[in-house]
Order: C-alpha cells, then structure tokens, then sequence
C-alpha cells in the first residue's frame, strides 16, 4: 500500500534542493509504501519548477511540484499537505539529504511503538572554514536523541520526521500561518497534539544530514535561533492563558542568563571555545525573559527572501 508522501518545502536552494531529492529517490525498503514526493517551492518567481523538471525522470514515484508564491514556513507545510493524501506524511527539509534507509526506519519506529509522530536523529554540517565555533554550530544544527528506538516525552522539530495524518495534522491548515516568518509552528502543533493525547516517538537509526548555509553557519545566526527557542515556553504558557506559567518560565530565564551569562564572559576572556555553548544558554534564558511581540526573531518567508536577495543582488 502506498501511504506515505514526503514533503519538502524549499526557497531558492536548487543544488540543495536536488540533493535533498536524489536521497529520497535512493530510499531503500519503501518502493511500496511510497505514494509521492512533494515539493513545495515557496520562492514568489517559482526558481524551484526546473530543478523540479529536471529531475522527474529520476525518481521512483510520482514527483509533485506545487508553487506557493505566499513566503512562510507554515504556509508553504499546509500547501504541500494540500497536494497529498497519504495517511503518513515524512518531512524533510530542502537543506538535508537522507540515509539510504531513512524512510524504511521512520516507517518501522512507528509501526513498532504505535506513535502519532516519530523523529529521527540529524547530523549538522556546516562549510569548510567556518572557524572556531565550527563544533558548537554543527551540534547546533543536529539533533540528538535516546540512544535506541522508544518512546519519548517530548517533540522535536519538524525536519526529519514522519506523522499520522489524522491525529498529528488535523484540519487543511494545521501549522499556523501566524509563525510564517518567526517560526515555531511545529512547537504550538505539537503541544497542541500533546495535549490531546498524542505520542511521541524516536527512531535512533533514522538518520539525516543537514547541511547549513554559509549566511546560516554563524554565531549570530544561531545565537538569534537560539534565542527564538527560548521564547518558546513562555509564548505558548502566554497563549494558553497560564499567567503563572508565564512567571514561572520569565524567572526561570532570569537566572539562567545571569548564571550562562558569567560562564560565557569567564570561557570568552580564556578563549575556550566552549564559550559558544555558554552563549547559546544565555540567549535561550534571556528568551524566556524577553518574549513578547516585537523581540521575536524573523527566519523565514520574507524575511529570509531579503537576506537572500542581500547575498545575490540581481
């Protein structure tokens, strides 16, 4: 039975992008689970359709390009559930490149532990010459996780994952578009799921690659990215009217800066490169401090099209 599609929103990344798609075309074990691969090109002027063209010989099921001109995150995700309707969705971003037994082991964990979603397990990788943070940042841009396959308590992110349809992405829209530039419609769809019940699972061996840009691979980027994940606990106890949540969270956040802050500014004046790790707390704290609209980081949809427009002038 052919019940699971992979998802793949992308935003002018086309060698990325195609990488991205040749590991899926790769995937071993599925050739009979795999409904359709879609792409969701969420750039205004459409530059995904012929890296999308170019490469539809290629791949083992039908290849599906969809153009959503509307630049967000959430937006481009419920576009692309739009265009399938397998009962299992895998999602893999446009800047990753799966292992060859990717799906099969994603497909397998959940069939295994009977969860709504499961995720697996990303290594960061980021350019030669990246500098003295080179470690932190690809730690950064990974994931880690239990070391074997079970159940688990908490959600990560949406790259790398594979979920129940029905329970997991309930409705037409179920990301919300009010995250298209900051982000963190992932963290309010799963607290959403836990709260009704859901599950959560970890599939060790269901491994990605992901493979930072140069205007990503910095400190400032992921101190920003860092700093947007702290906010999370506090906007979602704010959303949910949970005032002393919020409190809680703000003098949570207090004392971690004050601490991480010391330990950064101690590591920095000896130059010990764990000062990055140091750094990345610190923001996360100051996060839970600082969450109120107007202090909230902007990464993706227009925003990220000017930063990219800033690297490649026309």
């Amino acid at each position: 039975m052919r019940d699971v599609a992979v998802l793949i929103p992308t935003m002018r990344r086309p060698e990325s992008l195609a990488r991205a798609l040749r590991s899926v075309f790769a995937q071993r074990g599925v050739d009979d689970r795999l409904a359709e691969i879609v792409v969701i090109d969420n750039d205004p002027t459409g530059s995904a359709a012929g890296v999308v063209a170019g490469l539809i010989a290629e791949s083992p099921c039908p290849l599906v390009y969809h153009h959503e001109p509307r630049p967000g995150v959430a937006t481009a995700r419920n576009a692309g559930l739009g265009r399938t309707a397998a009962p299992l969705i895998a999602f893999l971003d446009d800047d990753e490149a799966a292992e060859a037994d990717w799906l099969a082991r994603l497909i397998a964990a959940r069939e295994a532990l009977g969860t709504d979603v499961v995720f697996g397990p990303i290594q960061g990788r980021v350019p030669e010459g990246t500098g003295w943070a080179a470690a932190y940042l690809e730690r950064f841009f990974g994931r880690e996780g239990p070391v074997g396959t079970q159940v688990i308590d908490h959600a990560y992110g949406c790259g790398n994952s594979l979920m129940l349809r029905d329970t997991a992405l309930p409705g037409a829209t179920p990301f919300d578009p009010a995250a298209d530039r900051s982000g963190g419609e992932d963290d309010a769809l799963f607290q959403a799921l836990e709260a009704r019940g859901g599950t959560f699972g970890w599939a060790a061996d269901a491994w990605v690659d992901e493979f930072a840009p140069p205007h990503r691979a910095t400190m400032r980027y992921a101190l920003a990215r860092a700093f947007a994940y702290g906010q999370s606990p506090s906007q979602l106890a704010a959303r949910d009217r949970k005032p002393v949540a919020v409190v809680r969270w703000m003098l949570i956040g207090a004392a971690q800066t004050v601490v991480w802050s010391a330990a950064s500014i101690a590591l920095s004046a000896i130059g010990n490169p764990r000062r990055a790790q140091m750094m990345d707390r610190t923001a996360r704290g100051l996060g839970k401090v600082l969450w109120f609209k107007g202090f909230e980081p902007q990464f993706y949809g227009a925003r990220e099209l000017a930063r990219l427009d800033a690297l490649n002038p026309a």
